[in-house]
């Protein structure tokens, strides 16, 4: 059981999952039945995947067009017809354990013992759903988010008898659809993105019934100072009431009063018109920064680390993993177990030990393995270890979290590691930047390259929900980290595959070359925000582009393709990705090979020179080049050229 053996997929039923992930099967290259138990349920998905893949053609989202992907689709309500020769089987039906109990007794019917049988179940235990399966050594969970064809992440979750050998052949095929996997190694209740976004909706609901908060000040401090992309109430409103309160009814949690009053009055939220807020009368989330006051935020998250502490305490998912999920999963700013580690566990800890004595409640129990990280000292970032390890060498090239930084043969070769946020710029990051590039020893150094980590983006932008409640002044520190890598002394390259926009387009701005993929798209979309590039954007466009064409990327806030990129002259190539490494080796090369002092002399005329007179920029191109005259590469480089060879430059 391998990847190399799934050829042909079956996914049961066609509904919103069912149709979304026969949709990403699909435009994977796979061919896919997809079945449910009525013509019409199958009509209508089938129908909803067609116009899903005509509006990615019509964007140019994908590599083909909407018919080729479709022609790999078959559907039928013949259960066996669906699943005889598929290789892989992915049951997408109700959230029933007895119905999903017929559903897995007929598939072990119906399908090779080879088969690899999954589930979407996103609240049932995968051991319970393979109880009929007698090889239930190949059922396993793979769980998707809504909607498939936008979320990346897929969680692979062991049921108790799950081999490694069909958890690994799930995961490497979650990783062949495009989509992010993480193991979720034991069958917990909520797995692991459930088991953290509890307590968020959760807490704040207590708070609230137990008039230590409104609404509003939960959903505004939340959002506006601690960057969650949706408040918990207005989350609520967004998934349904009465799902959260299915999931603590049937867990036998206790539930918070406002959200059992809220059910017992049909008050589910956006689909009733009224839920929290209220969505046909009133302005629905309507909440403000304002609206923060002194909300108690780190009650929340307090008790989602103590979560993550017990999915990693428990060996159900590694910190990583964990991160990764709500990140990808729910759109956190930052993974909980590295915000725990920035807040100290020793304070996080200290919070659930208190609001336990206070209340009395399960709730704050901290778990053991919190404890124990706080007893051995590992308290987080500051102590050099919490949920992470933490490189305390100041300057070091592996000491960053944001970026991956490798120094080999004079090339600096940096990797911006947020793909999870499409390489996102958040405050973290740009200090780590301007930090390597401040202390780098550029002796060392011949060029440098600066690539997006994934194979989404370069860089997307600014993370905007990483600074919420930062002050104006803060925002205006981003300037400094481009014009230290425009100042750096050596040649600087952006590696751009896929999307540079806004502050990743002046990212890119700020190095010296930018070489593209064809596929990548640039733009700098803040008007769209009601801002304008905060980076030095706007100057730099006008000087690379001129007036006219820099004012139509800022004031229209559109995107341009490689190819118009390149005919503009804001990037200096753009080929095909099969391509792209090759030629930016050639160019390392090239620069690397180069003479530095030369290159340093020539990048800082050339820098300063625009913005000085013509007679004052010749003058410092005169002085340059006297400067260089009496240089030992000099020197080589005209005996290298009477002898017929390439020239060895050593800096001198």
């Amino acid at each position: 059981m391998s990847l190399d053996s799934i050829d042909r997929v079956a996914v049961l039923g066609a509904g919103n999952m069912g149709h979304g992930i026969t949709e990403v099967t699909a435009m994977a290259g796979y061919d896919v039945t997809m079945r449910d138990i009525k013509d019409e349920f199958v009509d209508d998905g089938y129908e909803q995947i067609a116009w899903s893949l005509e509006k990615l053609e019509e964007k140019e989202l994908i590599d083909e067009s909407a018919d080729e992907v479709l022609s790999r689709i078959d559907t039928t309500t013949d259960l066996e017809a669906a699943v005889s020769d598929a290789d892989l089987v992915i049951e997408a039906a109700p959230e029933n354990l007895e119905l999903k109990h017929d559903i897995f007794t007929d598939l072990e019917e119906f399908c090779s013992e080879d088969t690899l049988l999954a589930t979407n179940t996103s609240s049932l235990p995968i051991t319970d759903i393979a109880e009929p399966v007698d090889t239930a050594d190949r059922v396993l969970g793979l769980h998707f988010f809504n909607p498939p064809v936008k979320m990346d992440l897929v969680e692979v979750i062991y049921g108790e008898e799950t081999s490694d050998e069909a958890a690994q052949a799930g995961y490497e095929w979650v990783e062949s659809i495009g989509k992010t996997p993480i193991y979720v190694r034991k069958d917990v209740r909520g797995f692991v993105v459930n088991t953290i976004v509890g307590p968020f909706g959760g807490e704040p609901a207590w708070m609230v019934s137990e008039g230590e908060a409104t609404i509003r000040e939960a959903d505004a401090t939340m959002v506006h100072e601690r960057g969650y992309p949706m408040g918990p109430f207005e989350l609520g409103d967004l998934t349904g009431i009465d799902v959260g309160y299915h999931v603590r009814k049937e867990s036998g949690a206790p539930i918070p009063p406002i959200t059992e009053e809220k059910v017992e009055n049909d008050e589910l939220g956006q689909k009733t018109g009224k839920g929290f807020y209220d969505y046909e009368d009133g302005d629905g989330a309507d909440y403000g920064p304002d609206d923060a006051g002194d909300f108690d935020w780190l009650r929340v998250e307090a008790r989602m680390i103590n979560r993550a502490a017990f999915l990693v305490g428990d060996d159900v998912a590694t910190p990583e993993e964990v991160d990764t999920g709500v990140q990808l999963g729910l759109g956190f700013p930052e993974g909980i177990c590295r915000r725990a580690d920035k807040i100290g566990l020793d304070e996080v800890l200290e919070k659930l030990e208190t609001l336990e004595e206070e209340t009395g409640s399960e709730r704050f129990e901290p778990h053991p393995y919190l404890e124990e990280l706080v007893e051995d000292g590992k308290t987080g970032e500051d102590a050099g270890a919490g949920f992470y390890e933490y490189d305390t060498d100041e300057g070091g090239l592996d000491s960053y979290h944001n970026l991956n930084a490798d120094l080999d043969d004079g090339v600096l070769r940096v990797e911006l590691d947020r793909p999870t946020r499409m390489n996102a710029l958040n405050a973290e990051l740009l200090e780590e930047l301007d930090d390597l590039f401040s202390t780098v020893d550029t002796d060392e150094v011949r060029c440098a390259t600066i690539e997006g980590a994934g194979d989404r983006a370069f860089c997307a932008g600014a993370d905007v929900t990483s600074f919420a409640g930062a002050d104006p002044t803060e925002l205006m520190e981003v300037t400094p980290t481009f014009e230290t890598i425009n100042e750096f002394e050596r040649p600087v390259v952006a590696k751009i595959d896929g999307f540079c926009l806004g502050g990743g387009l002046e990212l890119a701005l700020s190095c010296d070359l930018r070489l593209a993929t064809e596929r990548s798209e640039f733009g700098a979309p803040e008007i769209n925000l009601g801002l304008i590039p905060g980076g030095g954007g706007t100057q730099r466009l006008m000087r690379v582009l001129g007036e006219t064409r820099a004012k139509e990327l800022v004031f229209r806030g559109e995107h341009i393709d490689a190819e118009r990129a390149q005919e503009w002259g804001l990037i200096n190539r753009a080929v095909d990705r099969e391509e792209f490494d090759d030629l930016v080796e050639e160019w390392v090369d090239d620069l690397a090979g180069g003479p530095p002092i030369g290159l340093k002399v020539a990048k800082k005329v050339m820098n300063e020179g625009q913005d000085a007179s013509l007679d004052a920029a010749i003058a410092m191109e005169s002085q340059g080049f006297g400067l260089l005259s009496s240089t030992d590469d000099v020197m080589e480089g005209a005996m290298a050229f009477a002898e017929d060879r390439d020239p060895e430059f050593e800096g001198k």
